[in-house]
């Protein structure tokens, strides 16, 4: 796990300290918004990300309190990884993001159904933020997350 140090006192620069790579978010989005909790649908959620990166990861989040991880009941060899309140409180910050690449990149490949799906989103959460954040954190927290992304 890499070292993380304070490069300043600044708020912001403490949060990317943490929160600053692409693996990190990519891996709270597939909790939120895809449900996953184990380490083997991480690795095969698409982005490609190295078995290394994502243990690196997964140990950052859970000791900066992001996240927490317990042996599965069905399979004592197996780990499954929630968020903790803390955890949850990014989430705010990850549907802002959502809706930011979704308005900056018109490039981006979807079908027409996921598209829907997509413009269905972005407008709940541009006309109904608050409701929309309230469903989804109670996803997360009852683990009935659903494919928003």
């Amino acid at each position: 796990m890499k070292k993380n140090n304070k490069r300043s006192e600044c708020p912001i620069s403490r949060a990317l300290d943490i929160l600053g790579d692409k693996w990190t978010l990519l891996i709270i989005r597939d909790i939120v918004f895809r449900g996953l909790r184990f380490y083997n649908e991480f690795l095969e959620s698409g982005e490609g990300i190295a078995t290394n990166i994502l243990s690196d990861r997964l140990k950052m989040l859970e000791s900066n309190d992001f996240l927490i991880s317990k042996k599965y009941e069905l399979q004592k060899t197996k780990k499954v990884y929630t968020l903790t309140e803390k955890g949850i409180g990014l989430i705010p910050i990850v549907l802002e993001m959502l809706v930011f690449g979704f308005n900056f990149d018109n490039t981006l490949q979807v079908s027409n159904q996921d598209s829907d799906k997509m413009n269905a989103v972005i407008h709940r959460i541009m006309t109904d933020k608050d409701t929309f954040l309230k469903e989804i954190i109670t996803s997360v927290r009852n683990f009935d997350a659903k494919n928003y992304c």
